[in-house]
């Protein structure tokens, strides 16, 4: 799932509101929803917190509450080949499905079967398992080459490209893949 951010529109609203008009004009999905019982194999620990969540998000009794996804992001500039711009993984995730959900629904909103939530951008800690063109640019001060040009926002005519997968070698569990292109407001 992809919910398309404009971050040069979300960066001039951080304050005072937060995230609002930056994140509100796109959704990608993939064609397949993996359930998390088809997961179980992709089960692995969850990293370190620091710091350490509020009480109610502490998960007391050790498990394996991350997945193992490898994530691809390409990047294909109108007319252009497709680029690999990004390889992270699910596991690298900050908060886990069960703290995302509690802390979701801890002040009453409510959940219902076939309810969709996204995790938002999963980075990783290097440079090239960085989720955004964002943080891959470091807030624009060092743009991407790209097919050589330089960029540090996605522009008209650019299609993103996700693909996510679990595979141990010998089986694989796909998700499709997620694409859109940015299309000219006007």
């Amino acid at each position: 799932m992809n919910d398309w951010s404009a971050r040069d529109i979300q960066a001039y609203e951080y304050v005072p509101l937060g995230p609002f008009l930056g994140k509100n004009f796109g959704t990608t999905i993939s064609p397949w929803i993996v359930t998390l019982d088809a997961l179980e194999c992709a089960r692995v620990p969850a990293p370190m917190q620091d710091p350490i969540p509020a009480e109610y998000l502490v998960d007391k009794k050790a498990s394996n509450d991350a997945y193992d996804i490898q994530l691809d992001v390409i990047l294909k500039p109108k007319g252009s080949d497709e680029c690999s711009i990004s390889r992270s993984n699910l596991k690298y995730l900050y908060w886990t499905f069960k703290q995302q959900l509690a802390h979701h629904t801890v002040n009453g909103c409510n959940m219902r079967t076939g309810d969709l939530l996204a995790t938002g951008t999963i980075s990783g800690p290097t440079k090239e398992s960085l989720g955004s063109l964002l943080e891959m640019s470091w807030n624009g001060s060092e743009p991407l080459n790209v097919q050589g040009k330089s960029r540090t926002f996605l522009e008209d005519g650019d299609e993103l490209i996700l693909k996510g997968y679990w595979s141990n070698g010998s089986k694989r569990i796909g998700f499709g893949i997620s694409s859109g292109v940015v299309l000219p407001a006007i």
